[in-house]
């Protein structure tokens, strides 16, 4: 299939994952009188949700959360080492939530770098009702599709209380509305990579991430603890872009290094040939004679 088209059809997937999942929120409309439904009438739940990037924000990590066996725990306890992969959820969600830590998985699942290991991922409630109990079944799934060893040191599943959460969507620029009438949020899908000291630096939207552009957050994100030489160059090429949260490719630079590299290799070429004339000509030089020395009189 054309890149192109490859391309279409998974943006077509998160939009219609989007709306799948907002059309509760937009079902109590259709009760309402028709000329309050006017084409230029915004339906007003919807106002309320979004991303709003604040990367270089920091993450105010002295918030305390719960963990999975209920013990109050600073975010802080999760940085300082690694960069951190943030995805905000509800652990109640009927589908769109699921839908993103998927995409975490499926994106994280073809790259060698590992959650425990190399990075952490903490998964934030930002529903106050979510329990422990939530979140345990919650991580044991997906520790479960995961399914690498060490995994259940890296990725944290945390719940919190309505100051704490508020804090912290709010730092983030993450906009959700609870709509009372139908018991569900309204909420957009996407992800947040930080910095090992807590500072926001990449948004990556949508329910899928590719392993491509994942590995180059995190790489990025990790102030030099990550990364071998291909992922320079590839970041060389290939810049992070704010408004569409992925990484695109840099024309300028892609043409100083496919120049770098045709003289690199004219001038290998001509090395050997060089080499190859100079063993030629020795081998083909007359060896020199051998001259005696005269022999004295009797």
């Amino acid at each position: 299939m054309p890149r192109a088209a490859n391309l279409n059809l998974r943006l077509g997937a998160a939009v219609a994952a989007l709306v799948i999942a907002i059309m509760p929120a937009n079902a109590q409309y259709m009760h309402e009188p028709k000329q309050a439904l006017t084409q230029n009438a915004p339906i007003p739940i919807l106002q309320e949700v979004g991303i709003d990037q604040r990367i270089g924000q920091q993450i105010p990590l002295d918030l305390v959360f719960r963990d999975e066996t209920g013990r109050s725990v600073p975010l802080r306890r999760y940085f300082g080492q690694r960069p951190v992969l943030l995805t905000l959820v509800y652990y109640q969600c009927p589908m769109l939530c699921s839908q993103v830590l998927n995409g975490v998985v499926g994106g994280l699942l073809p790259q060698k770098l590992s959650v425990g290991r190399d990075f952490e991922i903490v998964t934030v409630s930002f529903d106050p009702r979510d329990t422990p109990a939530g979140a345990t079944e919650q991580r044991d799934m997906y520790l479960k599709r995961y399914g690498r060893a060490g995994a259940e040191k890296g990725w944290h599943f945390l719940t919190g209380d309505t100051p704490a959460i508020e804090a912290l969507t709010k730092a983030v620029g993450f906009r959700y509305a609870w709509d009372p009438k139908i018991q569900q949020y309204a909420h957009a899908s996407g992800i947040m990579v930080a910095t090992p000291d807590g500072r926001l630096s990449h948004y990556l939207y949508g329910i899928e991430y590719t392993p491509r552009d994942l590995r180059l957050a995190l790489v990025e994100s990790s102030q030099g603890k990550l990364g071998n030489v291909v992922d320079k160059i590839t970041l060389y090429c290939y810049h992070y872009d704010p408004a569409t949260g992925k990484y695109g490719a840099v024309v300028s630079n892609m043409l100083r290094l496919g120049g770098a590299l045709t003289l690199l290799l004219l001038g290998g070429l001509l090395a050997a040939a060089w080499r190859r004339d100079l063993r030629t000509k020795t081998a083909a030089a007359p060896a020199p004679r051998a001259h005696k020395s005269p022999g004295r009189a009797g």
